[in-house]
């Protein structure tokens, strides 16, 4: 038997603005690796098969995940869309990392530990903003228990 879930409740504002906000991120990204691959494929990790593919095709998860943000159609399709933006995040991970330590190997350092530390750092708020945005997460609320109509006192005296 299922049980029928509850309409969520209305979206806040700045769940909103959060929402529009990293579809808007999302969705420039994914234009640009579809755009300049090049930056991006210099950074996959050599352990990653068909770097450009791999590539193109962040690109279009970037995008349709950021669609997904926007469509005001289907509260299941835009958390869907967070729980896939978030997944995106976690796995493009490595490419971080790696970016951070071919630039940390170059006499310049490249862009630097100013950008990468904050970089590797914002990862998991990243990830955390895509479920909270998206609405897959939402606050918790404290239960309150039922008063048992009589205390149980034990045995009696």
């Amino acid at each position: 038997m299922t049980v029928p879930l509850a309409e969520p409740a209305a979206e806040s504002r700045a769940r909103k603005v959060g929402r529009v906000a990293l579809a808007l991120l999302y969705g420039a990204a994914g234009a640009i690796h579809l755009a300049r691959p090049a930056a991006f494929v210099a950074i996959t990790p050599a352990w990653v098969p068909h770097p450009g593919t791999v590539v193109a095709a962040t690109g279009v998860a970037e995008l349709a995940g950021a669609a997904g943000l926007l469509q005001t159609l289907s509260p299941t399709l835009r958390r869907w869309a967070g729980w896939g933006l978030a997944a995106y995040a976690l796995c493009v991970w490595p490419a971080n990392f790696h970016h951070m330590q071919l630039d940390m190997a170059r006499p310049d350092h490249g862009l630097g530990l100013g950008y990468h530390i904050p970089r590797l750092l914002a990862q998991p708020l990243i990830i955390w903003w895509a479920l909270w945005a998206s609405g897959a997460v939402r606050p918790r609320r404290p239960r309150i228990a039922a008063a048992s109509p009589v205390p149980n006192r034990g045995a009696l005296p």
